[in-house]
């Protein structure tokens, strides 16, 4: 089974794709809040639904 990996823009290893920070370097990737990806969602299907009707 594999995993799915993420590349470290630290030291271009591939890492888990669940790490918080890379085992190689210690860069640490950044977190988005779920908050602003539900934002997006709201102003997409807002805009979408202006410009229909």
């Amino acid at each position: 089974m594999s995993s799915k990996t993420k590349e470290c823009p630290g030291c271009a290893m591939d890492v888990d794709d669940d790490a918080t920070a890379c085992p190689i370097c210690g860069y640490e990737f950044p977190e988005r809040p779920r908050w602003i990806i539900w934002l997006a969602v709201v102003l997409l299907v807002a805009i979408l639904w202006l410009w229909i009707f």
